[in-house]
Parts: C-alpha cells; sequence; structure tokens
C-alpha cells in the first residue's frame, strides 16, 4: 500500500521521543543496540500510517454495513437493536449476566428515577472453568444458569420476576434485541454445538429447568455495548463504546439509513463493529511483523481476529516473548542462554508488561520479573526488555487510536458538523491498569481527529450494568412506545370506518341537493350556474381576480382558440394584511379595488371594459353565475357586514366609489370550479374539482334534474359542494379527537368547519402542536418540558410537516427544523415529531379520499354505468407538496369505490386561468343564447 514510504528515519525516531522519565529510568540506552532497533522498527508507526489504517478502518465499516458487501467483509458491523441510549427516566430493579471473560458475574442493578440518576450495583463472581468454556453447548448454559440461580438466591431475589440482560462478549448476529447467533466464539472460548444457534433460546431452556425462578431475558447486549450504555447512563453524550482488554472491540450510534442489514431509515442504532477481525482478509498485512505471525500461527484460531491479536492484552505478553525469545537466540539478551520459561508459550503476561513500564520501578520490575522466569539479566537486559514492553504497547494505543479516530469521523460526518463534541465509553484491562496506555492512546486519538473534542469516561461494570442499562431502556421504549401508540391510535382509521365516512359524505350530499333538506344540510351543495365546460373555441382577454387566502391577485389572460389555442397570463400578488382581513368589508373591498387600479394602471389597460371572472373562495349562495351571497367566512377571514351580502355588489360599490375605471364582472367563481375547469380545458372527461390546500373543498358537474333548488331538468350545473362544513351537525364526531377539538375551540369559527378542520393545511400543524404539547406532558418529548414556543399558536405551520415528513430528509435535518421552531430536540424527539406528523397527515388524506369516493360513485351512479372513468382536477399545496399526501389520497379513492377507474390531474392556476376561462365559457354560453 506504500505505507511503509512514510516511515523515514527521522518519523521513527520522532515517533518514540523519550521523556525525561525514559532518560532517568535508562530507557535511551536501547538505543545503544541497534540490532534491537531493528526487531522494534517495523512495530514504530508514524501519523502518515495511522492515518492510513484509519482510512482503511471506515472503508472496511462502509463495506461491513452495505447489504451486498457485508458477507465479504471482516469488519461485521453487526446492528444491535439498541436503538437509544439512556435519557435518565429509566427505573426499576433488572438482572445481569455477563459472560465473556475469565469470570462469569451476575448482577442485580436497581435504577433510581430520583431526578439523580442514580445506580445501585451488586454482583458475585463465579470462576469459569476450562472444562465449562471447552466443553459443550448444553453445559455452558446449564452453568450460567445455576450460578444466577445461586445468586438469587444469595440476594433473596428468586420469589420476584425480574428482566434480565445477557452480556455475551462474543460476535453475534441479531434480529432483534433479544436474539442472538454467535458467529464464532473468541479470547480462548471453544464451546461445541453453539457456533450458528441462538444464544438467548439456549439461556432461556437452561433457566427453565429451574422452576423456582422467574427470569425474563429481555436483551442480548455485547460487553461493548454494555460500556456505552453505562457511560451513557452518566453522559449522553456518549455515543461510542471501547473495550480494550482481554479482547477488544467497539461499537457507535450509526445512522439506521445507512444500516442496509436493517429495515427502516429511522433514527440511529448502535453497531457493534466486531473490529477484531479488521486485517483478516489481509489489509494490515504490511504492518504485520514476523513476530504478529507467529503469534497467529501458535494460537486457538489462526488467520482470524489478527487486528485483536495486534492489540488486546490476551496477546501482547505472549508478543513480548517472542520477541525477546528471538533476540536471545541470536546473542543480544541474557548472554543468549534461554530459560525453559521463557521458551514456554503464555509465560510473560500482560501484568508482567504492565509492571515493566511503571516509570519509577520499572527497572526493579523488570529485573525481579525476568529472575523468576530464571533468567540472569543485566542492567542493559533490563533496559532491552522494558523497551521492548514500550514499543509493543505504544503499537497497541496507536492502532487502537487509528480505529477509533475512524468511528469518530464517520460520526462527525453523519451529524454534517465540522467539529464534534463526543464522549467515549472505556472499559478494559489494558485500559486501566497499564501504566501508560490510556494517555498514548488519548494523545493519539486527538492528533489523529483534532475536529473531535473527545472526553474519555471510564466505565464502571459497563458488561453488567450495562446489560441492565439496554434492558432499562428497552423497558422505558416499550412503556413509551405503548403511551405514543395510545396517543396516535384515535388518527388510525381503519377501512371500515373509512367506508362509513363515505355513506355518510354521501348521505349529506343528497340532503344539499334537496329543496326540503337543503335549508338544514351541512354540505350545503351550492349552484354555480356554470353550465358547460370549455369546448376549445373560447378566445379573447379578460380579468381576473383571485381572492382567497392572505394574498390576493388580479391577472389578465389571453386565450387563443383554434390551431394555435393558448392562455398567456400576466398577473400581480397583493398582500392582504390582517386589519384589513379582519377589519370592515367596505375596507377590505375598498383594498381590493385600489389593487386592480394598481394593475390596469401597471399593464396599461385602465381605460378598456374587460369581462371580469371574481374567483372568491369562500362558501356563496348564487342565484345566478354573477350573484354570490357569502355564507360565511373561513380561512381566517372575518371582514364584518360581509355576510349575507352579495360580493359582486360589493365589488361593483367600491369600483363605483373610487370613480376610475369600469368592469364588467361576468361571473363569480369558487377556486375548486376554476380547477375543474383548468383541468377541463386539457382534459374534456375532467367533471371533478378538488382543492386540497390551506383549505378543502370539491366541486363537480351535477345532472340538473338531481339540483332541486334550481329550476329545470336538462343539461347539467357544476355543484360547489363546500364540503368543509361537513360533520357540524356531528355526523362524525365518533373520529374527531380532543386534539380536533381543542384545535376546532381555538379557531375564528369554533364548530363550524369541522371536516375542513381536519384535512385542510390550515389546520394540520395546529394538531400537531397540540399532540406535541400532550406527549410533552407525558415526559415523551423535550425532557418533558413545554417550551415556549410550543405555546405559541399557529407555530406548526403545515409547510412544515411537508418538509419533516420527506424521505429524502435524514433526521438531523428534522432537529434543525425543530431547532428554527425554537425546539431543541433529541434523536428520539425527531422520529417521534415525525411519527405524529405521519399519523396527523395519513387521517387527512384518508378522510379526503373517503370524501371524494363518495362523489365520484354518486357521478357513476348518476350516468348509470357498471364502471366510470373520470378525471379529477386537483390544486393546492398539500396535495402538490407534501410527500405523501396525494399517494393515500389515491389509494383510499380507489379501495372506496373499486367501480370508478378515477385519473388525478393537477391543475395549473385554477383560481386564475380558471376564472378566465369560466368566463370565457360564460360569454360563449350567453352568445349562444342570444343567437
Amino acid at each position: 500500500m506504500g505505507t511503509r514510504k512514510s516511515l523515514g528515519r527521522n518519523q521513527a525516531l520522532v515517533q518514540m521521543r523519550a521523556t525525561k522519565k525514559d532518560l532517568n529510568n535508562g530507557l535511551f540506552k536501547a538505543h545503544l543496540y541497534p540490532k534491537v532497533d531493528r526487531y522494534l522498527y517495523h512495530m514504530r508507526l508514524s501519523d502518515d500510517v495511522l492515518l492510513d489504517v484509519m482510512a482503511r478502518f471506515q472503508a472496511e465499516m462502509v463495506k461491513g454495513l452495505g447489504r451486498d458487501t457485508n458477507p465479504t467483509a471482516t469488519v461485521k458491523m453487526l446492528p444491535s437493536f439498541v436503538r437509544s441510549l439512556p435519557d435518565g427516566s429509566e427505573k426499576g430493579d433488572f438482572l445481569a449476566v455477563d459472560l465473556g471473560g475469565s469470570q462469569f458475574r451476575a448482577h442485580q442493578v436497581k435504577v433510581f428515577d430520583d431526578g439523580k440518576q442514580s445506580s445501585q450495583l451488586e454482583s458475585k463472581f463465579y470462576p469459569t472453568p476450562k472444562e465449562v468454556i471447552q466443553g459443550n453447548g448444553a453445559e455452558l448454559f446449564d452453568y450460567v444458569a445455576d450460578c444466577l440461580l445461586d445468586f438469587m438466591e444469595t440476594k433473596n431475589l428468586k420469589h420476584k420476576k425480574l428482566p434480565l440482560g445477557f452480556t455475551f462478549s462474543f460476535p453475534c448476529k441479531q434480529a432483534k434485541l433479544e436474539e442472538g447467533v454467535l458467529l464464532a466464539w473468541t479470547k480462548h472460548f471453544k464451546v461445541r454445538g453453539v457456533q450458528d444457534t441462538d444464544v438467548v433460546s439456549s439461556l432461556r431452556k437452561a433457566l427453565s429447568k429451574h422452576k423456582d425462578i422467574d427470569v425474563d431475558v429481555l436483551a442480548l447486549v455485547n460487553d461493548t455495548v454494555g460500556t456505552m450504555m453505562t457511560c451513557g447512563y452518566d453522559d449522553q453524550r456518549c455515543e461510542v463504546g471501547l473495550i480494550i482488554g482481554t479482547g477488544t472491540n467497539a461499537c457507535y450510534m450509526e445512522e439506521m439509513r445507512h444500516i442496509d442489514l436493517v429495515e427502516g431509515d429511522e433514527g440511529r442504532m448502535c453497531i457493534n463493529t466486531e473490529w477484531g477481525a479488521f486485517g483478516d482478509d489481509g489489509a494490515l498485512d504490511d504492518l504485520r511483523t514476523e513476530f504478529d505471525r507467529e503469534l497467529d500461527l501458535g494460537s486457538l484460531n489462526p488467520g482470524k481476529q489478527l487486528f485483536e491479536k495486534m492489540i488486546s492484552s490476551l496477546y501482547l505478553g505472549e508478543l513480548v516473548r517472542l520477541i525477546l525469545l528471538k533476540m536471545t537466540k541470536e546473542g543480544l539478551l541474557f548472554n543468549g542462554k534461554a530459560s525453559t520459561a521463557l521458551l514456554t508459550k503464555g509465560k510473560i503476561e500482560m501484568k508482567h508488561v504492565s509492571a515493566m513500564e511503571k516509570y519509577k520501578e520499572g527497572l526493579s520490575n523488570t529485573k525481579e520479573i525476568l529472575t523468576e522466569l530464571n533468567l540472569i539479566p543485566s542492567e542493559e537486559d533490563c533496559i532491552a526488555v522494558q523497551h521492548v514492553c514500550t514499543i509493543v504497547s505504544f503499537r497497541s494505543a496507536n492502532l487502537c487510536a487509528a480505529a477509533l479516530a475512524g468511528i469518530l469521523t464517520r460520526l462527525r460526518e453523519n451529524k454534517k458538523l465540522l467539529r464534534m463534541r463526543t464522549t467515549v465509553g472505556i472499559d478494559g484491562g489494558l485500559y486501566k491498569t497499564h501504566p501508560q496506555y490510556a494517555k498514548r492512546l488519548h494523545k493519539v486519538v486527538r492528533r489523529l481527529v483534532p475536529n473531535c473534542d473527545v472526553r474519555f469516561l471510564l466505565s464502571v461494570s459497563g458488561s453488567g450494568k450495562g446489560a441492565a442499562m439496554v434492558t432499562a431502556v428497552a423497558y422505558r421504549l416499550a412503556a413509551q412506545r405503548k403511551q405514543i401508540d395510545a396517543t396516535l391510535a384515535p388518527f388510525l382509521l381503519s377501512l371500515e370506518t373509512l367506508r362509513e365516512v363515505k355513506n355518510k359524505m354521501r348521505t349529506e350530499l343528497e340532503y344539499g341537493l334537496k329543496r326540503e333538506t337543503q335549508a338544514s344540510a351541512t354540505v350545503k351543495m351550492l349552484p354555480t350556474y356554470v353550465c358547460g365546460t370549455p369546448d376549445g373555441t373560447e378566445k379573447g382577454k379578460f380579468l381576473a381576480l383571485d381572492l382567497g387566502g392572505t394574498n390576493f391577485r388580479v391577472l389578465l389572460v389571453k386565450i387563443r382558440s383554434g390551431r394555435r389555442r393558448s392562455v398567456q397570463m400576466y398577473n400581480k400578488i397583493f398582500a392582504i394584511p390582517l386589519e384589513i382581513m379582519q377589519g370592515t368589508g367596505e375596507e377590505l373591498f375598498d383594498h381590493i379595488v385600489q389593487c386592480i387600479a394598481e394593475f390596469l394602471e401597471y399593464m396599461g389597460i385602465k381605460g378598456a371594459r374587460l369581462p371580469l371572472g371574481f374567483t372568491f373562495s369562500f362558501p356563496c349562495r348564487q342565484a345566478s353565475i354573477d350573484k354570490g351571497t357569502l355564507v360565511g367566512w373561513t380561512k381566517g377571514f372575518k371582514a364584518t357586514d360581509c355576510e349575507g351580502e352579495d360580493v359582486v355588489d360589493m365589488l361593483r360599490e367600491a369600483i363605483r366609489r373610487r370613480n376610475e375605471f369600469d368592469l364588467d364582472i361576468v361571473a363569480v367563481v369558487n377556486d375548486t370550479v376554476g380547477t375543474m375547469m383548468t383541468c377541463g380545458y386539457e382534459d374534456p372527461n375532467c367533471e371533478i374539482g378538488l382543492i386540497a390546500g390551506t383549505g378543502s373543498n370539491v366541486c363537480y358537474m351535477e345532472d340538473m334534474k338531481n339540483i332541486e333548488i334550481v329550476e329545470g331538468n336538462e343539461g347539467k350545473m357544476c355543484i360547489n359542494t363546500e364540503w368543509g362544513a361537513f360533520g357540524d351537525n356531528g355526523c362524525i364526531d365518533n373520529i374527531r379527537t380532543k386534539y380536533d377539538k381543542e384545535v376546532d375551540e381555538g379557531s375564528l369559527n369554533p364548530g363550524k368547519q369541522r371536516y375542513e378542520k381536519m384535512t385542510s393545511g390550515m389546520y394540520l400543524g395546529e394538531i400537531v402542536r397540540q399532540i406535541l404539547i400532550d406527549l410533552t406532558k407525558q415526559g415523551l418529548l423535550f425532557r418533558g418540558q413545554i417550551l415556549e414556543s410550543l405555546r405559541k399558536r399557529g407555530i406548526f405551520e403545515t409547510k412544515f410537516l411537508s418538509q419533516i415528513e420527506s424521505d429524502r430528509l435524514a433526521l438531523l435535518q428534522v432537529r434543525r427544523i425543530l431547532q428554527q421552531l425554537g425546539l431543541d430536540s433529541t434523536c428520539e424527539d425527531s422520529i417521534i415529531v415525525k411519527e405524529v406528523c405521519g399519523a396527523v397527515s395519513k387521517r387527512a388524506a384518508q378522510l379526503c379520499g373517503a370524501g371524494l369516493a363518495a362523489v365520484v360513485e354518486k357521478k357513476r351512479e348518476n350516468q348509470g354505468v357498471e364502471h366510470l372513468q373520470i378525471t379529477v382536477g386537483v390544486d393546492g399545496t398539500l396535495y402538490k407538496l407534501h410527500p405523501h399526501f396525494s399517494r393515500v389520497l389515491q389509494e383510499t379513492v380507489k379501495k372506496l369505490a373499486p367501480q370508478c377507474d378515477v385519473t388525478f390531474m393537477l391543475s395549473e392556476d385554477g383560481s386564475g386561468k380558471g376564472a378566465a376561462l369560466i368566463t370565457a365559457v360564460a360569454k360563449r354560453l350567453h352568445n349562444i343564447g342570444q343567437k
């Protein structure tokens, strides 16, 4: 790989700078032995080499996370199904058993919900006899069960039913938290019949033999994960766990979207890297020395766990022995005389290496240890041996730091941060007991990742307390899930419920059409006096006005017919201030006319008396196409002296008051009708218009014979359903939630437009806000604190729902949106907020689809056909911009009206272009009538 080039003579010397203490100990004298240095040279790694190791490890991580590349990856990146770190609200009594080291341990952990994040740990240690760890599986798990029974008897716990976390410190493939299939034994364990089986099932089977105890195994945990969880309880920034002892491993919290091996892309999950196998494919061969190869060949698992064999305490003592043995054989140590002990595998252990590296008593310790090995060391022998120990342990710390730096860099890049502050939880004998290891590791990590501020936190019984913490978190999440599900359950509508909504809507449509029931009907079914759709012969210049929200538009529309059929539009947008929206009617219409005057001046057409279509997107009762009496304001408008008045007359009066221009007001138009007409211009099959935006409404072409409140039976007329008021009579109270009622009570028109308040963009964000407040009160969000910004009505605009629910948006970006709203959220908070938004918007789309299914079914029956093909023209930001609304709506219509083949066509400016087209059609029909 070319990495050796970076190991120039100077770098190698710089790598092992001697401190004053080293000099005092005489370590510098080791450089008097050029032949000794030859053995140690390849173990000295420069920063360039370490950065290269870091890059290699990162590549292996990516390989391990990919579905297609994982089978050949050496770093297996095993999902642990631990999805959340402790948040401090965990509580209860938990058991934990810990299998993986030189001793088996049983623990009882009490977690207190006292606001101080305190816990109490009681443990008992049991030996792991060789016949057990190299016997058969049944014997191993029976032994574990027997030890746990003994522990429970000692602690008087046999009468209690307690959840248990099982720390099993070997590579396992997990499909869920309480399951784990052993991939391979490590650390001198060689138990038969366990590999490729579920170890939790084996433990449960062994426990079931003891009828007098009742233990529920809830979680299988790797000791590395346990370390992270233990430290995460004390420091919520902890998202990395590191073991550096008998074995070595690391885990960290990875974004779900990067874990191909697990379904779903929401949130995070702890990944157990199993980095001990890094290099098993030859990726580290250029860094492995002859001593590493010799050690590997003599191990229980040759060719496996090569990275672990270079850095874990289980192997470092043996590595030192092999180096000393060769040096002795070549006459460089002990006068060339090797003792039987030096020739015996395993005689030098890590405890010896640690003792020999102590600064003050290192030399005397070295002499004593070597003497115990029946060697006769000189002072220079002792110095050389110390030097070997230092280089071996220093290389271990360097390699560990390089791989850890790879994890930290990935975390920072996942978060898209220039600089990251995080905590690494650490456990393991090498880290804890070696006199220099921790200091060396910290120093090298900080040098390799200068843009990460890392705190190293020593774990207290990570493998025991950690397993209990994982179990406690799993308990907490299960309880929280139950509460969240209960909160959102009323928003989950069954197909049967949606069918009921469709049938009730159909009934209300009929009430609105009939003379005797129309007055009391909630769905008013207002005749629009639009009696035709475009046929392509429309032409001329038309003005259009569009009033229906916080903005007001004036448009000039030029329509061409024939071969060069086209529609050209010029428009200008004007704001309507809140004081005008909620002032007097005269002020509102004077403002509208002022805007028209500005537009006519801008376009240079002030003198022309053009036909005008007025899109007025509020419920109106029409007596003709150019007369519209306002039934009631919606969408935040409250202008006085308008309800019950003809809005066309009010506009004409305002034009007369200004006395600057005159206009031919041909039609007052609802935006829903405009949407249908715009799409009808492109597709003659379009006879339904749907608005799903700030408001919600539908219109459709109804047979005249069915419209009892209008004279005549011939032809068709467009009916503006004004379905937003569906349910105002209480007919859908069974599906209204307490949140819907809170939103309704806090609105400008309590008790009115109930269906619209459940389906339209103006209200969905407010429903979400009410749910978030409730979940926060239950302690499920924002640490149980209702932030000031969450108290503000209207803060949660519907555009935020669309952004938060976007499939392309990572949780990090969701957090940023919430932060913009003043809501400081955790990753778990973001998942819950996204779920709430999804529940609210899905229900809105389903209810809208149920209503539309009633309309298309009516159209089918009107035409007397078994199968109907029809087009629905659609407009509105909710339909157009929300990532899932349109799909859910269409799916619902298909399920509830299976005999109707419905095409959905997006409208291009229904309220502007549509108003002009209605005016043009009205002019055409008027001219035909005159002829």
